[in-house]
């Protein structure tokens, strides 16, 4: 560092002199007579066990005026058992070292420097008025039973105070560590250091530490005080004036001796060279400025952008339903009522004809067949319509346990052409209430689910603001805005769009089946032989799923991390699970999944995305069993889809096995019909599926992704897009309609996600890397001066999941006029 001269005051200089005789005249020896030192002058000698060199240097310090020096020195001894050491005593302190250095590193291996400079802890301003007179003492011993020669340098810096908006570049090693002084301006309540180097490595490491003396600057104790990140190329800190009374702070970098804690790479022995120096092989050259922080008057610009962005979805809903209720009041005033609120014009089309179709011997049945089992089994026409209890006494066994009506299933459900009155025969109170245990039980898994995962992240941040140790957490700290005991407020505050809009769904839905309820009390006969059989549950349980996500992913943005990022992804899962139970349930809501075979896949999912994060880094024995399970699963769920549920491996009623079984329903269905499937649109679906998901699984066998958990979540958007696809489609080619808010639904549902993904890919952080890797993602804040990339694909996200679900609920309103024994089953 450069340095200036300064002669020492003349009254300080008096008494050094004074003291040198009177240690001559008491006999004192050579050690004992300091010699005044002048500054940026090198000092040359030799120190053995009998001598031993002592140096003052005087200055003056003026008032208010912080004044920093640094001691340079140099041994060319390599004898690690007769050290130079050096002492240097100041007013209030004393700081030691000695020559060679010795720095430790993984496995002990040992690191030693020869070059050597600190910077002395500097004197507090004092409030006097005239200039102070500082003296300091270095002294320098050895035990060495012969001469061993040293260099001694010592300067005053001159920039050691850090400029708000200045950039400021130095260099810095790991025995030659450096640290400056910043004091907060007047008008400044935060301020952001932002640190850049050209070269990733040396590894290095950045502390923000009180004006407290010794400074911790060497790497094995640069971790003892303050706040600290490990550093490649980019770092930043956010800090507050709250936090220093005395609203100044030192700045301290360390370059540490292995690059192994920032990713760089391990040693692979203890052995080696061990006495080998590294005096000028790992200097870092970087560069610091400190920029002022955002004001107040933006958390509650965002706070106020986030909520009221989002109540405008509420005030459009309210529009929405208000436009509706004036168009069914004109209707009604008309005489012609809605469907939903009791009355209609009804058709006479009949659901089948009566000649077989041909090539459809396989399951097929007659007309007056069908209609005298619906007639005779369908309870209901035995149950009043209005009565929607759940008494326990009505259960699903009732009506599966008998055996004729199992029979009954096995014939129609193999029908070549099914229509929703074929898969809409259960009592509706009874499919009711088992979609209502998908609201339910979401509940409860969201009560047991959250309550540890809040404690936990509590705990984590708690952690990071005790220790100061800001590697624990994988924050966008160029765009980190804390508020309170919150790290990065900003990243918690966008999640508010799915809890909000999660809310708005429920009450949507709420409203739907109030609406319901209401024609159903009036007996309204469109409610029950028109449309989709109104089943709310498992739209409840995605309005759940949705608030939760953004529960979770809030607790997850507390502190992101490799320990908790299931609690990102986990409801995640669960929402595209349960939009493709939904999709599903729309045409087959007597033969869906119960909500407990549901959630149990869901956890198995959950289970397999955390081994998949432990294990499949470098496990291809994970990749090949998850790659299996993925294509034998795919395959178990397109034979029950094909089958309508209704295939059968061990019949009891056959004596031929489980693998003759097989055998025979594979030479039947693809052997002796290859020429044409039987149900060819559901074949080309789920060809198409397996294809895609068999894709899935060679790729992530070959190619072994590091992102588990987004792979395994794109591997649900894309099976739910794909049969969102089929199904529009086939509603299309069925000659159904699509009304004008679910097609304004669709077309805002793809425009947002895309631009959702557009964000969701501008990655700016990665647990899966070290924390300094992570750090060069980093970027600054795009939205108001306070939300990154990530929290607009929150913002986004949340927006496109509504969307999407508004979708499913609205697909099928243009079949609240038509015939259940009118509606094809795809």
């Amino acid at each position: 560092m450069a340095g200036r001269a300064a002669p020492a005051p003349g009254a300080l200089l008096c008494a050094l002199l004074c003291a040198t005789a009177a240690a001559a005249a008491a006999g004192g020896g050579p050690g004992d007579n300091p010699a005044p030192g002048a500054f940026g002058h090198v000092y040359r000698g030799a120190v053995n066990i009998s001598s031993e060199h002592v140096y003052a240097f005087a200055y003056r310090s003026e008032p208010g005026q912080v004044d920093a020096v640094r001691v340079y020195v140099n041994s060319s001894s390599e004898n690690l058992q007769y050290p130079v050491l050096f002492v240097v005593r100041q007013q209030k302190g004393v700081l030691s070292w000695q020559v060679p250095l010795i720095f430790r590193g993984l496995y002990q291996r040992t690191y030693n420097y020869q070059e050597v400079s600190r910077t002395l802890c500097p004197s507090e301003p004092t409030p006097e008025t005239r200039p102070s007179e500082q003296i300091i003492f270095v002294d320098v011993a050895s035990m060495a039973p012969f001469n061993i020669a040293y260099e001694l340098l010592v300067t005053r810096l001159e920039n050691f105070q850090l400029e708000t908006n200045k950039a400021f570049n130095f260099t810095a090693s790991p025995s030659q560590p450096q640290y400056f002084l910043y004091k907060f301006p007047q008008d400044v309540d935060s301020v952001i250091i932002n640190v850049v180097s050209d070269a990733a490595y040396p590894c290095s490491v950045v502390s923000v530490q009180d004006i407290v003396c010794p400074v911790y600057d060497l790497d094995h104790n640069v971790e003892f005080n303050g706040v600290y990140q490990s550093m490649t190329k980019q770092a930043a800190i956010t800090v507050q004036r709250k936090d220093f009374p005395g609203e100044q702070f030192f700045v301290v970098f360390v370059i540490k001796p292995e690059d192994y804690a920032c990713g760089g790479s391990v040693p692979s022995s203890i052995h080696g060279n061990v006495n080998r120096t590294w005096n000028l092989q790992r200097t870092k050259n970087l560069q610091v400025k400190i920029v002022p922080s955002i004001k107040k008057s933006v958390y509650v610009q965002a706070m106020f952008f986030s909520f009221l962005g989002f109540l405008s979805f509420y005030l459009g809903s309210v529009v929405v339903a208000f436009v509706h209720y004036i168009r069914v009041q004109r209707k009604a005033s008309a005489g012609r009522l809605s469907p939903e609120h009791g009355s209609g014009m009804m058709t006479s089309s009949h659901p089948i004809s009566a000649s077989t179709p041909e090539g459809s011997s396989y399951g097929a049945i007659d007309e007056s067949s069908s209609s005298g089992a619906r007639q005779l089994s369908s309870p209901e026409r035995r149950a009043p319509a209005g009565s929607d209890t759940d008494s326990s006494v009505e259960e699903e066994s009732d009506f599966d346990t008998m055996p004729e009506i199992e029979s009954d299933k096995n014939i129609i459900r193999t029908k070549v052409f099914l229509y929703l009155s074929d898969l809409s025969r259960k009592d509706r109170r009874i499919v009711s209430k088992k979609y209502k245990i998908y609201f339910w039980n979401i509940i409860t898994i969201a009560v047991f689910y959250a309550l540890p995962v809040i404690q936990l992240v509590i705990t984590y941040q708690t952690v990071v603001n005790v220790t100061g140790n800001q590697d624990i957490c994988y924050y966008n700290f160029l765009c980190a805005h804390p508020l309170g005991v919150l790290s990065a407020f900003n990243n918690i505050l966008s999640n508010v769009g799915h809890m909000m809009l999660g809310f708005l769904f429920l009450l949507i839905v709420l409203r739907r089946d109030i609406l319901h309820r209401r024609a159903m009390d009036m007996k309204d006969i469109y409610t029950l032989d028109y449309g989709i059989p109104k089943h709310f549950g498992l739209f409840y349980a995605m309005g759940i799923a949705l608030m939760m996500e953004g529960v979770l992913s809030a607790c997850y943005h507390v502190c992101p991390n490799y320990s908790n990022f299931q609690f990102d992804t986990s409801f995640m899962y669960m929402i595209a699970g349960l939009c493709m139970l939904k999709l599903y349930q729309t045409r087959h809501p007597d033969i869906n999944a119960s909500a407990y075979s549901a959630y149990a896949s869901f956890a198995v999912v959950i289970s397999l995305a955390v081994l998949g994060v432990v294990f499949g880094k470098n496990g291809m024995w994970f990749w090949f069993i998850f790659s299996l399970i993925h294509i034998l699963g795919s395959l178990a769920l397109s034979t029950q889809i094909y089958y309508m549920g209704r295939f059968k491996i061990d019949d009891p009623d056959s004596d031929m096995g489980i693998f003759r079984r097989a055998v025979m329903v594979l030479y039947t269905d693809c052997i002796q019909q290859c020429s044409r499937p039987m149900y060819m649109d559901r074949m080309v679906l789920l060809i198409v599926g397996n294809l895609v998901n068999w894709s899935f699984a060679i790729f992530g066998l070959v190619y072994r992704p590091r992102d588990f958990a987004s792979y395994i979540l794109g591997i649900f958007i894309c099976n739910l897009l794909l049969y969102l696809a089929f199904y529009i489609i086939m509603k299309l080619r069925s000659s159904e309609r699509l009304l004008p808010i679910p097609m304004f639904c669709i077309v805002a549902t793809a425009v947002v996600w895309a631009a959702a993904l557009y964000f969701f890919f501008q990655t700016l952080s990665s647990w899966e890397e070290t924390p300094a890797e992570s750090r060069e993602k980093n970027r600054p804040c795009i939205l108001l001066g306070f939300f990154d990339d990530h929290d607009v694909w929150h913002f986004l996200s949340a927006a496109a999941l509504f969307f999407s679900f508004l979708v499913l609920l609205t697909l099928d309103d243009d079949l609240d006029t038509v015939r259940r024994d009118k509606i094809p089953v795809f």
